[in-house]
Protein backbone atom coordinates (compact mmCIF):
# COMPACT_ATOMS: atom_id res chain seq x y z
CA UNK A 1 0.00 0.00 0.00
CA UNK A 2 1.70 3.21 -0.92
CA UNK A 3 1.26 6.03 1.65
CA UNK A 4 0.62 9.62 1.81
CA UNK A 5 3.94 11.58 3.84
CA UNK A 6 2.78 12.63 7.19
CA UNK A 7 4.74 15.99 7.39
CA UNK A 8 5.53 18.18 4.59
CA UNK A 9 3.31 17.61 2.24
CA UNK A 10 2.04 20.61 -0.29
CA UNK A 11 -1.80 20.65 -0.59
CA UNK A 12 -2.06 24.03 0.11
CA UNK A 13 0.33 25.24 -2.55
CA UNK A 14 -1.60 22.71 -4.42
CA UNK A 15 -4.74 24.40 -3.89
CA UNK A 16 -3.18 27.56 -4.34
CA UNK A 17 -2.26 26.34 -7.93
CA UNK A 18 -5.53 25.88 -8.70
CA UNK A 19 -6.86 28.83 -7.35
CA UNK A 20 -4.09 30.91 -9.64
CA UNK A 21 -5.41 29.18 -12.34
CA UNK A 22 -9.23 29.94 -11.75
CA UNK A 23 -8.28 33.72 -12.37
CA UNK A 24 -7.88 33.43 -15.28
CA UNK A 25 -11.36 33.92 -17.08
CA UNK A 26 -10.50 32.62 -20.51
CA UNK A 27 -9.56 28.87 -18.77
CA UNK A 28 -12.31 29.06 -16.29
CA UNK A 29 -14.70 29.84 -19.47
CA UNK A 30 -13.17 27.27 -21.25
CA UNK A 31 -13.09 24.26 -18.61
CA UNK A 32 -16.84 25.19 -17.55
CA UNK A 33 -17.77 24.80 -21.23
CA UNK A 34 -15.59 21.34 -21.98
CA UNK A 35 -17.74 19.98 -18.79
CA UNK A 36 -21.01 21.55 -19.96
CA UNK A 37 -20.27 19.27 -22.81
CA UNK A 38 -19.68 16.33 -21.13
CA UNK A 39 -23.10 16.81 -19.42
CA UNK A 40 -24.62 17.04 -22.69
CA UNK A 41 -23.18 13.98 -24.09
CA UNK A 42 -24.83 12.60 -20.83
CA UNK A 43 -28.41 12.94 -21.95
CA UNK A 44 -27.23 11.24 -25.95
CA UNK A 45 -27.75 8.04 -26.95
CA UNK A 46 -25.91 4.70 -26.75
CA UNK A 47 -24.60 6.07 -30.38
CA UNK A 48 -22.66 8.71 -28.99
CA UNK A 49 -21.79 6.54 -25.73
CA UNK A 50 -20.13 3.84 -27.78
CA UNK A 51 -18.16 6.12 -29.85
CA UNK A 52 -16.74 7.69 -26.77
CA UNK A 53 -16.24 4.04 -25.37
CA UNK A 54 -13.95 3.46 -28.11
CA UNK A 55 -11.95 6.79 -27.90
CA UNK A 56 -11.20 6.37 -24.26
CA UNK A 57 -10.05 2.80 -25.53
CA UNK A 58 -7.61 4.66 -27.93
CA UNK A 59 -6.55 7.12 -25.37
CA UNK A 60 -4.37 4.56 -23.29
CA UNK A 61 -0.80 4.66 -24.46
CA UNK A 62 -1.59 7.99 -26.57
CA UNK A 63 -1.69 11.55 -26.06
CA UNK A 64 -5.37 12.51 -26.25
CA UNK A 65 -5.05 14.91 -29.35
CA UNK A 66 -3.83 11.31 -31.38
CA UNK A 67 -7.44 9.12 -29.94
CA UNK A 68 -9.82 13.00 -31.16
CA UNK A 69 -8.04 12.75 -34.77
CA UNK A 70 -8.79 9.25 -34.69
CA UNK A 71 -12.20 9.71 -33.52
CA UNK A 72 -12.97 12.37 -35.91
CA UNK A 73 -12.17 10.28 -38.71
CA UNK A 74 -13.38 7.26 -37.87
CA UNK A 75 -16.71 8.32 -35.98
CA UNK A 76 -19.58 6.12 -34.72
CA UNK A 77 -19.86 4.47 -38.19
CA UNK A 78 -16.13 3.61 -38.88
CA UNK A 79 -16.21 2.39 -35.00
CA UNK A 80 -19.41 -0.13 -35.24
CA UNK A 81 -19.01 -1.24 -39.15
CA UNK A 82 -15.50 -0.79 -40.33
CA UNK A 83 -13.44 -3.90 -40.21
CA UNK A 84 -10.24 -4.55 -38.36
CA UNK A 85 -8.06 -3.76 -41.57
CA UNK A 86 -9.91 -0.08 -41.64
CA UNK A 87 -9.75 0.75 -37.85
CA UNK A 88 -6.06 -0.13 -37.79
CA UNK A 89 -5.07 1.70 -40.90
CA UNK A 90 -6.47 5.11 -39.67
CA UNK A 91 -4.70 4.23 -35.94
CA UNK A 92 -1.61 3.63 -37.39
CA UNK A 93 -1.54 6.64 -39.85
CA UNK A 94 -2.40 9.08 -36.94
CA UNK A 95 0.60 7.33 -35.57
CA UNK A 96 -0.69 5.48 -32.60
CA UNK A 97 0.89 2.82 -30.91
CA UNK A 98 0.01 -0.64 -30.66
CA UNK A 99 -2.89 -0.22 -33.84
CA UNK A 100 -3.61 -3.90 -34.39
CA UNK A 101 -4.91 -4.38 -30.65
CA UNK A 102 -6.42 -1.00 -30.28
CA UNK A 103 -8.26 -1.93 -33.80
CA UNK A 104 -8.91 -5.75 -31.63
CA UNK A 105 -10.24 -4.38 -29.04
CA UNK A 106 -13.24 -1.63 -30.85
CA UNK A 107 -13.98 -4.57 -32.74
CA UNK A 108 -14.29 -6.39 -29.53
CA UNK A 109 -16.15 -3.84 -27.67
CA UNK A 110 -18.61 -3.65 -30.51
CA UNK A 111 -20.86 -5.83 -28.28
CA UNK A 112 -21.06 -2.99 -25.96
CA UNK A 113 -23.05 -1.18 -28.45
CA UNK A 114 -25.65 -0.25 -26.38
CA UNK A 115 -22.99 0.52 -23.22
CA UNK A 116 -25.60 3.19 -21.66
CA UNK A 117 -27.86 0.79 -20.96
CA UNK A 118 -25.69 -2.09 -19.67
CA UNK A 119 -24.05 0.25 -17.25
CA UNK A 120 -24.98 0.21 -13.47
CA UNK A 121 -26.12 3.58 -12.33
CA UNK A 122 -24.03 3.61 -9.95
CA UNK A 123 -20.66 5.67 -10.14
CA UNK A 124 -18.07 3.32 -8.79
CA UNK A 125 -20.07 0.14 -9.86
CA UNK A 126 -20.04 1.61 -13.34
CA UNK A 127 -16.44 1.70 -13.37
CA UNK A 128 -16.04 -1.60 -12.13
CA UNK A 129 -18.01 -2.93 -14.60
CA UNK A 130 -16.01 -1.72 -17.26
CA UNK A 131 -12.82 -2.17 -16.58
CA UNK A 132 -13.64 -6.07 -15.95
CA UNK A 133 -16.11 -6.44 -19.04
CA UNK A 134 -14.34 -4.15 -21.63
CA UNK A 135 -11.12 -4.99 -23.06
CA UNK A 136 -8.71 -2.17 -23.35
CA UNK A 137 -10.39 -0.21 -20.21
CA UNK A 138 -8.32 0.00 -16.98
CA UNK A 139 -9.56 1.61 -14.18
CA UNK A 140 -7.99 5.15 -15.08
CA UNK A 141 -9.39 4.44 -18.90
CA UNK A 142 -12.97 3.47 -17.55
CA UNK A 143 -12.69 6.64 -15.54
CA UNK A 144 -11.90 8.71 -18.18
CA UNK A 145 -15.24 7.54 -20.10
CA UNK A 146 -17.66 8.34 -17.08
CA UNK A 147 -16.10 11.95 -16.54
CA UNK A 148 -16.61 12.47 -20.51
CA UNK A 149 -20.31 10.92 -20.56
CA UNK A 150 -21.12 13.31 -17.36
CA UNK A 151 -20.57 11.86 -14.21
CA UNK A 152 -18.51 13.55 -11.35
CA UNK A 153 -16.71 12.09 -8.86
CA UNK A 154 -13.85 9.87 -9.97
CA UNK A 155 -10.80 10.71 -10.56
CA UNK A 156 -8.77 10.07 -13.84
CA UNK A 157 -5.26 9.23 -12.51
CA UNK A 158 -2.89 9.98 -15.83
CA UNK A 159 0.57 10.16 -15.71
CA UNK A 160 0.29 14.01 -15.56
CA UNK A 161 -2.01 13.59 -12.17
CA UNK A 162 0.04 11.04 -10.71
CA UNK A 163 3.19 13.42 -11.07
CA UNK A 164 1.51 16.49 -9.82
CA UNK A 165 0.86 14.21 -6.42
CA UNK A 166 4.61 13.53 -6.32
CA UNK A 167 5.91 16.73 -7.21
CA UNK A 168 3.76 18.41 -3.79
CA UNK A 169 4.66 15.66 -1.65
CA UNK A 170 1.14 14.38 -1.73
CA UNK A 171 2.72 10.75 -2.21
CA UNK A 172 5.62 9.05 -1.61
CA UNK A 173 6.68 7.96 -5.05
CA UNK A 174 4.56 6.73 -8.54
CA UNK A 175 2.49 3.58 -7.60
CA UNK A 176 0.98 0.88 -9.65
CA UNK A 177 -2.43 1.60 -10.18
CA UNK A 178 -3.67 -1.30 -8.49
CA UNK A 179 -7.45 -1.28 -7.33
CA UNK A 180 -6.30 -0.91 -3.71
CA UNK A 181 -3.90 1.68 -4.27
CA UNK A 182 -6.17 3.69 -6.93
CA UNK A 183 -8.45 4.28 -4.49
CA UNK A 184 -6.25 5.54 -2.42
CA UNK A 185 -5.00 8.42 -4.25
CA UNK A 186 -8.83 8.92 -5.45
CA UNK A 187 -9.37 9.43 -1.73
CA UNK A 188 -6.72 11.89 -2.10
CA UNK A 189 -7.97 13.66 -4.72
CA UNK A 190 -11.39 14.12 -3.02
CA UNK A 191 -9.76 15.72 -0.14
CA UNK A 192 -8.36 18.32 -2.66
CA UNK A 193 -11.62 18.63 -4.51
CA UNK A 194 -13.43 19.59 -0.76
CA UNK A 195 -10.72 22.52 -0.37
CA UNK A 196 -11.08 24.08 -3.60
CA UNK A 197 -14.83 23.41 -3.78
CA UNK A 198 -14.39 21.34 -7.00
CA UNK A 199 -15.71 18.10 -8.47
CA UNK A 200 -13.35 15.25 -9.67
CA UNK A 201 -14.27 16.32 -12.84
CA UNK A 202 -13.25 19.88 -13.36
CA UNK A 203 -9.84 19.50 -10.73
CA UNK A 204 -9.04 17.02 -13.41
CA UNK A 205 -9.66 19.83 -15.99
CA UNK A 206 -7.15 22.22 -14.05
CA UNK A 207 -4.66 19.77 -12.97
CA UNK A 208 -3.99 18.38 -16.56
CA UNK A 209 -4.21 22.42 -17.77
CA UNK A 210 -1.41 23.13 -14.75
CA UNK A 211 1.04 20.51 -16.83
CA UNK A 212 0.15 20.96 -20.05
CA UNK A 213 -1.52 24.07 -20.92
CA UNK A 214 -4.81 22.58 -22.74
CA UNK A 215 -8.00 22.11 -22.23
CA UNK A 216 -8.76 18.70 -24.26
CA UNK A 217 -11.09 15.87 -22.84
Amino acid sequence: MIRAPKKGSDMQELINLVKNIQKDKEIVSKISSRILSFKELNSKGNKEWFSELCFCILTANSKAETAIRIQNELGYTGFISFDKEQISKSIRQNKHRFHNTKANYIIQARKFSNIKDLLPSNELNAREWLSENVNGLGLKESSHFLRNVGYKNLAILDRHVLNILFEFKLIKKIPNLSLKNYLFLEEILSKLCKKTDLSQAELDMYLWYSKTSKVLK
